[in-house]
């Protein structure tokens, strides 16, 4: 249940009151002017004439505190005292008529969101600050504030556009609750377009070395566009993540301190422009331009998985959006790598029905892989690809769909997973699968081992295609439950 508590009640605490009164929950009122506490109690509004800057006066728990007084002086006095009674409470404060550049910057140190009367409306902060979503936003701050250090905000392995933007959105969250964060990766950024996109945002992201326990530098770990440690990511498996924030369903129960697993949006970018919007943070031209892009890459320009969501946060973050960057981003250079990948690719293509495998061999630029599977995919009556190679012990695969009524991610678990590891959206997804005693095969003898590697994951992978899991229907908002709920 919702405890909300209001702190001094001028004009705009008046208009507060009137906007939670009724709503489930619980609703205390502190203010110092006898009549309006008198007028209140009529209105059956728990209300007592005392003094809201007085934490005696205060009752035990509130969830939400609104400081409401015509004070800038008393609101930041009341939201320093409420902020210590009350640590994993959503503040928010009133500015003030007079508040001066320095009141709202030491408001912000305290409070999550102020009231500024030049900006927001009364009504715009309480739809931020109340129901589902409001509890949603006051765990999120609850979990960041937890962390006694740097908060490593981790990508998946060799991210892409949504992963990356993603973290650094959330970077800029954890920020504003007052968390040291970064955003980090394992991996490779290869891909031209994500490198781009780095090099041209000039985005800070930094890449781990797998075989230093990260629990070393970092108090605690984030996962975004991706769900545990370990899989997709090369954390211990042991870490349990403060936040998990992603848009792909995941096939076991996830342990963290707050988790956002929704599926019917195409990207986790959207949720996290959704978060930033939420929390009244306007995103830089960095984090807009990036978010853009991630939602643009992961519903393939709005034609793949995209929901209302979707559109609704790509509108929102196109004013602080840099065009001519994104424009630059979609016309990298091309690596020659890439056209390399290709060219084996079409060369080594096995076809089955409207399905398509293709073993390249040996690579040195793993995003060729799913570049390749895009291009496959364009080829007359093929629905469904699978490119691999292998590369440094490991053998990776980017596979896609359309129109070919499976679930891609679902079909790569199935077929791959007792192997190594996989998974990814119904149209797009990857697998990763160590070579093991394959990878002992003498140096001179690469053609044998492309060989026993055709065998095992084409072999695998038509034979399940054959009983594919079919495509899942969109759901409706799916919220994981919080380990901490009432």
């Amino acid at each position: 249940m919702m405890r909300r508590l209001v702190l001094g009640c001028g004009s705009v605490g008046s208009e507060v009151v009137e906007e939670l009164t009724g709503r489930p929950g619980e609703l205390h009122v502190i203010t110092g002017d006898s009549g309006r506490a008198t007028a209140l109690r009529d209105e059956n509004v728990s209300a007592v004439e005392a003094d809201p800057h007085d934490p005696a006066n205060y009752p035990d728990t509130a969830d939400l505190v609104v400081v409401a007084g015509p004070s800038t002086t008393g609101n930041l006095t009341a939201a320093d005292r409420a902020r210590e009674r009350y640590p994993d409470a959503v503040i928010v404060a009133y500015a003030g008529e007079e508040a001066t550049e320095a009141d709202l910057r030491a408001l912000r140190e305290v409070a999550d969101r102020i009231i500024d009367p030049i900006g927001a409306t009364a009504d715009r902060v309480l739809e931020v600050a109340t129901g589902a979503t409001a509890d949603r936003l006051r765990r999120m701050v609850r979990a960041l504030r937890s962390v006694d250090g740097t908060l490593a905000v981790v990508a998946h392995d060799n991210p892409d556009p949504d992963a990356i933007a993603a973290a650094v959105a959330l970077v800029r969250i954890a920020r504003f609750a007052g968390t040291d964060a970064e955003a980090v990766y394992y991996g490779d950024i290869s891909h031209q377009e994500n490198r781009a996109l780095v090099n041209l945002l000039d985005i800070e992201m930094r890449r781990l070395d797998p075989d230093v326990d990260p629990r070393e530098e970092f108090a605690a770990f984030a996962l975004v566009d991706h769900s545990r440690p370990g899989v997709n990511d090369s954390l211990p498996t042991d870490i349990e993540p403060v936040v998990v924030v992603d848009h792909h369903p995941p096939r076991e129960p996830i342990d963290a301190g707050f988790i956002d697993l929704r599926d019917d949006v195409g990207a986790t970018s959207t949720l996290l422009a959704e978060y930033l919007d939420r929390f009244g943070l306007r995103p830089d031209s960095q984090v807009a331009t990036a978010l853009l892009y991630g939602i643009r890459v992961d519903t393939k320009d709005f034609t793949r998985e995209v929901s209302e969501a979707d559109f609704d946060a790509a509108a929102k973050l196109l004013a602080d959006a840099d065009a001519d960057v994104l424009e630059r981003v979609e016309t990298p250079s091309l690596n020659p790598a890439v056209l390399d990948v290709l060219a084996r690719a079409i060369e080594n293509r096995e076809r089955r029905g409207s399905a398509l495998a293709s073993c390249v061999g040996e690579i040195t630029d793993r995003d060729a892989l799913a570049q390749a599977a895009d291009r496959l995919l364009d080829m007359e009556g093929v629905d469904t690809t699978l490119v691999y190679g292998f590369r440094d012990g490991v053998v990776y695969a980017s596979g896609r769909a359309r129109g070919a009524g499976i679930d891609l991610g679902e079909t790569l678990r199935d077929a791959l997973d007792q192997i190594g590891s996989a998974g990814g959206h119904a149209d797009m997804a990857g697998a990763q699968i160590p070579l093991g005693i394959l990878g002992d095969v003498e140096e001179g003898s690469k053609e044998s081992l492309t060989e026993i590697v055709r065998d095992i994951i084409a072999g695998r992978f038509f034979e399940t295609l054959e009983d594919a899991p079919a495509a899942p229907l969109r759901s409706s908002e799916r919220v994981v439950a919080f380990p901490d709920e009432d």
